[in-house]
């Protein structure tokens, strides 16, 4: 098979051939018909994601495609079964964990879908919609799961709870579909009014630039009636939790999920405590919250699709960030 791997920080992807995986006891072989890129795997690339990394790690988390061998334990009946793949496929539900952490794809020391093939737990793998694209399925396990997470992994929004969304990239995205579908009222920010309209389209109902208006929080904050939004979703980290806090009403919720500002920095810690606001780290999710947010029934944006043989520049394309929704790559 066909796979492509990492080499120096920011080198061009190395493409190879490699021998097609078995499959091991309660296995299956996925042969993969597409993938679809994140911030992470930036960052993975760059060798800045933290903790140790395989240098020549397989990169990339999310894929779909076609069940084409079983491992020993697993009924034939899943042989030509449209799936995509969870981005722990060995958190099938339960708490979370070091261990199960540490099997996330295209990271550390675990091999990911940049390839033909892939051998994971028949368990990790869960079918999607007829109707969908394995483009569209390929976007669902680290994007949809976290923005899924975040939603109702918590004290969980309602039909009329006012939410937040930090930018127009894939999980931003899914969050405003995600939310729209469960009734909430959505505020969209970015710095390109284009993106913005395109938010509305999506059926955000409020919409804030970031660039023409620095303090979005208060702006939120007004928007919903002066008290606060219920929840917000934060993909910025250090740069911009601050003005998350004070978009956020008191007794609030703030996921954290992103660190497109950095790993670290200063925080108003006392704004936390005083509006009693609950920030909650999301590390995507588990295999059942993969199949739950795909029963949604939420149909990813797509922004571009790009040929296997061009998976550097599909990074490129990710890199100049002036995409909305997911970027995902060709495989068959």
């Amino acid at each position: 098979m066909r796979a492509y791997r990492l080499t120096d920080t920011d080198r061009p992807l190395l493409l190879v051939e490699e021998p097609d995986p078995l499959p091991g006891p309660g296995e299956v072989v996925v042969d993969l018909k597409a993938a679809t890129l994140n911030y992470r795997d930036t960052i993975v690339r760059q060798g800045r994601y933290g903790g140790a990394q395989r240098a020549d790690l397989i990169p990339l988390s999310d894929g779909a495609g076609v069940i084409s061998a079983i491992g020993e334990g697993v009924t034939d009946r899943r042989i030509g079964e449209r799936v995509t793949i969870g981005f722990m496929p060995n958190w099938i539900d339960g708490a979370f964990s070091v261990t199960k952490q540490a099997g996330a794809l295209g990271g550390g020391f675990v091999d990911g879908v940049l390839a033909e093939r892939i051998a994971v737990p028949a368990s990790g793998v869960v079918p999607f919609p007829d109707a969908w694209s394995f483009e569209e399925a390929a976007a669902y396990p680290c994007a949809g799961v976290t923005a899924w997470a975040c939603l109702f992994g918590g004290g969980g929004i309602r039909p009329g709870s006012s939410v937040l969304v930090e930018g127009t990239g894939g999980v931003s995205t899914f969050a405003l579909q995600l939310a729209k579908a469960a009734g909430a009222q959505v505020i969209a920010t970015s710095s390109s009014d284009a993106k913005l309209e395109r938010a509305r389209a999506l059926g955000a109902d409020e919409l804030i630039n970031y660039r023409t208006t620095p303090g979005w929080g208060t702006r939120a904050a007004e928007i919903s009636g002066g008290a606060g939004v219920d929840f917000v979703l934060d993909v910025g980290g250090p740069g911009t939790l601050d003005q998350a806090l004070i978009a956020v009403r008191y007794g609030g919720e703030v996921a954290l999920v992103g660190v497109l500002t950095g790993f670290g920095g200063p925080v108003n810690t006392g704004a936390i405590l005083m509006k009693a606001v609950a920030v909650r780290g999301v590390y995507v999710g588990a295999v059942a919250d993969l199949r739950a947010a795909i029963a949604s029934g939420v149909r990813p944006v797509i922004d571009e699709v790009f040929a296997f043989d061009q998976a550097d520049v599909a990074f490129a394309h990710l890199r100049g960030a002036g995409h909305q929704g997911k970027i995902a790559i060709r495989i068959a």
